[in-house]
């Protein structure tokens, strides 16, 4: 059999070719802006290990929910954090209506109204006293069944706070369904779950922690799912869709790009990749350093995770990345 000459550089010769023929698009609707509120600040705090990240205060969040509105990003996931005097064993902050979190639904609510999707963290453990995902029982671990109760009160709050979409995100077994029928009961049947359906125990977390002045000693490594599994993720993936996910996510996204793929193959409901702390502040380090390009990286970062078949990228830079793809 006789070939032609092929030669596949040619549709790479420049940058208009590239773009014509490119397989996978970056598009600012794909984008969610993750974003931290802190309680009793008057102004943004700054983020050491997250360079460019800050605690707001309800003004600069506001601000922030604005200008990722402006530049077409879809979303943001809003994450609370409270005075640590108001922590407590069973993460009171978090079902209080005047907890931080439900005080900044109201307030991003109130300024960008559906402009954005206002999206809320589903978790006990910035609101905890010991920092994990759960109530704890007499020896220490994580109730599970006493924690989807909490679980169910938080909802109905941050629902009724004006929040769109939640995001149980503490790996209990069953809290999709249970969620979603506190939701229900409670008349709240437009909003929407994106269940944490592969969400690993990570080191990556580590600025995070900072972030949400976290007050975890230990690890979660009994509830979050363990690096080596990746047959467990599509049966996590299974029970969050027959208990009722709107959509489903994977965390971290770039050491799980695997698992992101089999997910997406899988889901025929939206998939989100959420491109977490520890990433960030890699590409952020390294480029200060003079290491790598800023801009590429990131750019390049966001593309693996779209090609691995992401439909929804949490990510820092959503609001700066956005406006970089505006024509």
């Amino acid at each position: 059999m006789t070939f032609p000459d092929v030669r596949p550089r040619r549709l790479r010769t420049t940058p208009a070719m590239r773009r014509m023929v490119a397989e996978h698009r970056l598009h600012p609707a794909d984008l969610i802006l993750p974003a931290f509120v802190r309680e009793g600040v008057t102004g943004p705090v700054p983020v050491a290990s997250m360079p460019g990240v800050v605690q707001h205060s309800r003004d600069s969040l506001r601000k922030a929910a604005v200008e990722a509105a402006s530049a077409g990003v879809s979303g943001i996931m809003l994450f609370g954090v409270p005075e640590d005097a108001k922590k407590d064993a069973i993460g009171s902050p978090g079902t209080d209506p005047d907890g931080i979190l439900q005080v900044a639904l109201r307030d991003v609510r109130a300024e960008v109204g559906d402009a954005l999707v206002v999206m809320s963290d589903l978790c006990l453990d910035e609101v905890t006293d010991h920092g994990h995902c759960g109530v704890l029982d007499d020896r220490g671990r994580v109730d599970n069944d006493a924690t989807l109760e909490r679980y169910a009160e938080m909802a109905v709050v941050q629902a009724e706070a004006g929040a769109h979409v939640l995001g149980p995100s503490g790996m209990m077994d069953g809290q999709i369904g249970h969620v979603r029928r506190a939701l229900d009961a409670a008349g709240h049947q437009d909003v929407a779950l994106l269940a944490y359906t592969a969400k690993y125990a990570s080191a990556f977390y580590g600025p995070f922690r900072e972030a949400v002045n976290s007050s975890l000693k230990g690890d979660r490594k009994a509830y979050q799912q363990d690096a080596p599994n990746a047959r467990e993720a599509l049966r996590e993936l299974e029970l969050d869709l027959a208990e009722g996910a709107d959509m489903v996510m994977v965390k971290p996204g770039l050491p799980y790009l695997d698992i992101l793929r089999a997910v997406a193959d899988a889901s025929p409901v939206p998939v989100a990749a959420y491109q977490i702390s520890g990433e960030y502040a890699m590409v952020e380090a390294a480029a200060e350093r003079g290491w790598l390009d800023r801009d590429r990286a990131i750019e390049e970062t966001l593309t693996a995770f779209k090609r691995a078949g992401a439909n929804l990228i949490l990510t820092y830079w959503a609001t700066e990345f956005a406006r970089r793809l505006a024509p």
